[in-house]
């Protein structure tokens, strides 16, 4: 067993977002928040949504919009759109019967903070296995 020292994620900052993936493990509670993120990013369907989302002129679009891009019902694309919600992805507002969707760049902007590697560090070099 290693007696290396390991700084945990989330713990040194006060808006827990450093450092990166890359430099040290997650504390579990960061590993479980992130996980929910991560699993409703891992579906294809609400992949496009959160892509469709994010990349709409004016930073918002009508769920009548999202539909037809899919060969879904309309509740099974509000499903996803639920999803992806709760994961703190994108927030919605009901405006008459439609509901408008926008996407929450903390949430983008933290996970692509915990992935990427610090600038001009090299990967570690992988572990020889053993003989």
């Amino acid at each position: 067993m290693s007696n290396q020292e390991f700084v945990v994620l989330g713990q040194d900052g006060p808006d827990g977002c450093c450092p990166g993936l890359l430099t040290a493990p997650l504390a579990e509670e960061q590993a479980v928040e992130l996980a929910k993120v991560f699993k409703a990013l891992g579906d294809p369907v609400r992949l496009r949504l959160l892509s469709m989302i994010a990349s709409r002129a004016g930073g918002e679009v009508c769920v009548c919009d999202l539909t037809p891009a899919f060969d879904l019902s309309q509740p099974t694309i509000s499903h996803h759109l639920k999803l992806l919600k709760q994961a703190g992805l994108i927030a919605s507002e009901r405006r008459g019967t439609w509901v408008y969707y926008r996407l929450l760049p903390e949430m983008t902007d933290r996970l692509a903070g915990i992935l990427t590697r610090p600038a001009g560090q090299p990967l570690p070099e992988p572990a020889e296995a053993p003989s």
